[in-house]
């Protein structure tokens, strides 16, 4: 991409308003800047009558979204985290306004759909995954939380898969995308290309495209530890799912048990009470808390340390503090859900 391209391409191609993700050197990480231009286009077509749907896809081969522009936050939440605020203030507003929005919504999740491109894909009516699909909230990994709307989405899946998937940050692919709703169809990679020129075509034959088009995706992995998953992520708090993992004798829970080893404690607790929380909250309620949620997180030793070893120097070393569950106190908790002082609140566009 030259300097001169724009981060996300808007325009209208027939009766179709496109957004294409455009900065493949970032496998398309979302910037502040990116987030407006989605608003913007998105609020413009809302009411045209010339736009009758709205196909979301991404430039290059390597992937749909990684997520946020981290490297970008980290810096930020190193100083007044004014840049990072303003980043999720905005991405929170795109998110919501995809939730409601008006007319048909399509997302092509070819590769690599993680955090940020999870809060843009997840709220479009048709989503759709290809054998290249990589499904993931690694937040944990990083100190940061399953934001985007994680706090809304995850605990609606099926036998508290959701809270698996947030507290390991665990990667699925296409078969697993369908089992658990992030997606709802699967379509070949080589034949994506022929798909949106056929849906610029004729967008009201969206769902008879889909169809033809849909391929197997196969026998979703996850459905072998379905019950496991059901079980052992169910218990009330993290260090209660920690203690039915080390009492279960399988392959399987000692695998889990030392991925959460790795993760930030102050995260997966974060995540714990965010998912608890938003089981019973409307999505803009959901993503109002996310908001205090991020605007604390991103300026906590946990994330500047995570960025720091898994992204900036990539020892995967992480020394998080506290560095254990238990160390994680219901106070520290309260500190970071607590509400904004005022006139700082998230709110959804006017």
């Amino acid at each position: 991409m030259s300097d001169a391209e724009p981060e996300v391409l808007a325009r209208v191609e027939g009766r179709v308003g496109r957004l294409t993700l455009n900065r493949p050197q970032a496998l398309h990480a979302l910037t502040t800047n990116m987030c407006r231009l989605m608003i913007e286009a998105l609020v413009a077509w809302r009411d045209d009558p010339a736009v009758q749907l709205v196909l979301l896809d991404h430039s290059g081969e390597r992937g749909f979204c990684a997520g946020g522009d981290i490297r970008m936050l980290a810096e930020s939440g190193a100083g007044d985290g004014r840049a990072a605020r303003e980043f999720f203030f905005t991405e929170y507003r795109l998110n919501h306004l995809l939730f409601h929005y008006p007319k048909t919504t399509v997302a092509i999740m070819d590769g690599v759909t993680m955090g940020g491109g999870v809060g843009l894909s997840r709220p479009c009516r048709f989503r759709v995954a290809t054998e290249r699909t990589t499904f993931a909230m690694p937040e944990t990994g990083i100190g940061l939380f399953p934001d985007v709307g994680g706090g809304w989405y995850l605990p609606r899946m099926p036998d508290h898969i959701g809270l698996w998937l947030a507290l390991t940050g665990a990667r699925i692919k296409a078969a697993d995308c369908e089992l658990v709703g992030v997606a709802t169809d699967c379509v070949e990679s080589a034949d994506v290309e022929e798909l949106k020129g056929w849906i610029v075509k004729d967008p009201p034959a969206i769902e008879t495209l889909l169809t033809e088009f849909e391929t197997d995706a196969g026998r979703p992995t996850l459905a072998a530890h379905q019950d496991e998953i059901a079980r052992l992520f169910s218990p009330p708090s993290v260090e209660a799912i920690v203690s039915a993992l080390k009492a279960t004798d399988s392959d399987w829970a000692r695998e889990q048990l030392a991925i959460l080893a790795t993760k930030s404690p102050q995260t997966m607790k974060v995540a714990f009470r965010q998912l608890r929380l938003g089981q019973a909250q409307t999505f803009a309620e959901n993503m109002e808390m996310e908001y205090r949620i991020a605007a604390r997180v991103v300026r906590r030793h946990d994330f500047l340390e995570g960025v720091r070893a898994v992204i900036v120097e990539k020892d995967n070393a992480p020394r998080w503090d506290p560095p254990t569950l238990e160390g994680v106190t219901e106070q520290m908790l309260d500190a970071i859900f607590a509400p904004l002082p005022s006139g700082e609140a998230w709110t959804p566009l006017p």
